[in-house]
This record gives structure tokens, C-alpha cells and sequence, in this order.
């Protein structure tokens, strides 16, 4: 039975992210998984997804075995393009997934026209979003429903693993809610199980992590923001760096993904952050590779065609090291290193 620590988590956090209900689950990855499900998403349907993002935003629909068709993101922010998105509508898309990346709110009220206009669901991949604001509000209302991560490495955790759902549509969280456990529909004089279902539910320990997690989130926020607003002055007069834009107003600052304009140095960005480790012991990431470049992708049906923006952005991101308790002297570190890496010689043009 639903558990008390579960439903006070739940009815925080929906209060947090502006959704009416909230769902808890194990993963962003169940969560997205139920949505597929719960909108019953399979063969002969289409699902429209950006091609920079976590494996999980499309998988999640070619397990049901629905086509995976990608459409190319805003240059600028790396969130899912609505203008882009439009032209791969067919009369087979049963639903659109866009991407809060990095924490920064997609376009939501070019999705939500998106949505009225084709009457296609939005399903919200927030992994990166707890915390989010687009145009003064939380984005968990946004959509048909959002899908939130708190892995070990989000905004906030639930020891190490744990997800949620936010909606407005009761009907649509009730489903979900079934079939996150197993099926049962909870109250009235007998158990019963109406849908099939699964065990994706968070365990008590993680919904009691959550509530003191949520508890602190707008100050580890403000820590982020500040720091991700030191960072990008650090490095703005470095022309072959674009910075995270829009961090000021309402992003919720989770990874410091910075592009890499490559064209004038005598190397790529792999050999970039190859060396920035080499030279100078700074540890780098991206987020991500193009989706149709993972191995797994050889194993579902997808459409990857006039997705040239991505493809470009995929090869030239890179993440920085930059969290809440970075000191402004590491940032100037990592700031002075990026400049004498694209200062060499070896490097320059």
C-alpha cells in the first residue's frame, strides 16, 4: 500500500515543480517508460525525441517498438527545436519527448502550440530540470507530464537512484500510479489490478532523502547559478567558446556544458578535452553523442535525416567541472587552462 513517506515526497515535490500530482518512481527511466506505456505507444507509431540526449528519452520508445524519429535542436540552447520538430510531424506521431537539457527550459510554449494545433501528447524528459522556471513558473505542469531523475548526480537525490512523474491530468496519473505497482488500484472494499503493471516504486528511505532534499533545493540552486554565471564571465572574451545561455533566468544549472569551436585549432574535441586532462589535470565530459551514434541504436527503427545541427553540436560539447561548491579559484583555473590549451602552438591555426 502506498506508503506515508512516499506520499508526503509526492505531494512536495508536485508543489515544487507547479503539477497537481506528482508520481514517484525508480528512475527517470521508468517514468518515461510508463508514459510510452500509458499512452499505448507501439509498432506502426512514431515518437519525435532530439538526438542530443540520455539513451533513455529514445529507447523508451523503441522498447514498445515504436520508430524513433529525431529532429534537430536550437544551436544556441540544445533543447529540442518546436520549429524543427513540426516538419517531422506525420499523421503516425503518437508523441513528442522534448529535453530540459543541461536544466535549461525548452520551448515550451512553441511545444504547447505544437500540441494543440496536431493533438499529439508532450511528454517532458526533466532529468536535468528539477528546479527549472520557464517565464516565472515551474516547468512539472508543463505538457501532459514531466519525467524527473534523482540519480547521484542531479540537482537532488534519492540515494543514488529514484524518478518521478508530474502531471495535471488525474486520469493520466492514476494510470501510471497502477502501473508503477504492479497494477493495484488502492481503496474501496477489495484489491484489485486493472492494468498490467510493474515494481518501479521508490523505496521509503529514498521518498524520506527526498523530502529533506527538496527541503534545500532553492539554495543549492542559487550555488549553481552562481557559479555557472562566474564561469561563463570567466570565459567569455574566449571566442572559440560558446557558453551556456540563459543561466540567469531560470535554468536550473545542472551540467556546465560549453561548445567548442573547433574550425580554427588543429585538433577536435575529443583531443580538446584529451588534453585538458593531460596538460593540466581537469577533468571533462559531454552530454552527448548523437543518439544514432550508440551502438544500440543499429537495433531499433529511427529517421535521423536533416538533423545537421545536432550532429554538429554532439561533436563539439563539453562539459565542465563546475558544482555548487566550486571555488571561483578552480574556475579561474579551468578558465586560464582552456585559454593556454587554445593558445598553443600544437593547437593554434
Amino acid at each position: 500500500f502506498p506508503l506515508p513517506e512516499e506520499g508526503d515526497f509526492q505531494n512536495a515535490l508536485a508543489k515544487h515543480e507547479g503539477s497537481q500530482s506528482a508520481v514517484a518512481v525508480n528512475s527517470c527511466g521508468t517514468a518515461l517508460d510508463l508514459c510510452i506505456m500509458a499512452l499505448g505507444i507501439g509498432k506502426g507509431d512514431e515518437v519525435i525525441v532530439p538526438g542530443q540526449t540520455f539513451i533513455c528519452t529514445a529507447t523508451c520508445a523503441s522498447a514498445q517498438g515504436a520508430k524513433v524519429v529525431f529532429a534537430d535542436v536550437d544551436p544556441d540552447t540544445m533543447c529540442l527545436d518546436p520549429v524543427k520538430v513540426e516538419a517531422k510531424i506525420t499523421d503516425k506521431t503518437k508523441a513528442i519527448i522534448p529535453v530540459h537539457f543541461a536544466g535549461l527550459a525548452c520551448d515550451i510554449g512553441g511545444f504547447d502550440a505544437l500540441s494543440k494545433k496536431y493533438n499529439i501528447p508532450i511528454i517532458y524528459d526533466a532529468a536535468h530540470a528539477v528546479g527549472t522556471i520557464y517565464k516565472g513558473r515551474p516547468i512539472g505542469g508543463a505538457g501532459l507530464a514531466s519525467c524527473y531523475s534523482f540519480q547521484s548526480n542531479k540537482n537532488m537525490t534519492t540515494i543514488g537512484e529514484g524518478g518521478a512523474i508530474t502531471t495535471n491530468d488525474a486520469e493520466f496519473s492514476e494510470k501510471v500510479r497502477q502501473m508503477k505497482t504492479f497494477g493495484y488500484v488502492y481503496g474501496g472494499p477489495s484489491l484489485r489490478v486493472v492494468n498490467v503493471g510493474f515494481n518501479y516504486r521508490m523505496t521509503k528511505p529514498q521518498a524520506a532523502v527526498g523530502l529533506t532534499q527538496l527541503a534545500k533545493m532553492d539554495r543549492v540552486m542559487k550555488m549553481r547559478q552562481d557559479n555557472f554565471i562566474k564561469m561563463n564571465e570567466l570565459i567569455a572574451d574566449v571566442a572559440e567558446v560558446k557558453v551556456p545561455v540563459n543561466v540567469d533566468a531560470g535554468h536550473a544549472c545542472h551540467i556546465h556544458v560549453i561548445q567548442i569551436d573547433t574550425d580554427n585549432l588543429r585538433c577536435d574535441r575529443d583531443q580538446f578535452k584529451k588534453a585538458l586532462m593531460d596538460d593540466f589535470q581537469i577533468g571533462t565530459g559531454y552530454h552527448y553523442p548523437a543518439v544514432w551514434n550508440w551502438e544500440v541504436a543499429e537495433k531499433f527503427e529511427y529517421d535521423n535525416s536533416h538533423c545537421e545541427i545536432t550532429e554538429k553540436v554532439c561533436k563539439s560539447v563539453l562539459t565542465l567541472p563546475i558544482f555548487p561548491k566550486t571555488t571561483y579559484e578552480d574556475m579561474e583555473y579551468i578558465a586560464w587552462a582552456i585559454k593556454e590549451l587554445i593558445r598553443k602552438k600544437t593547437l593554434a591555426s
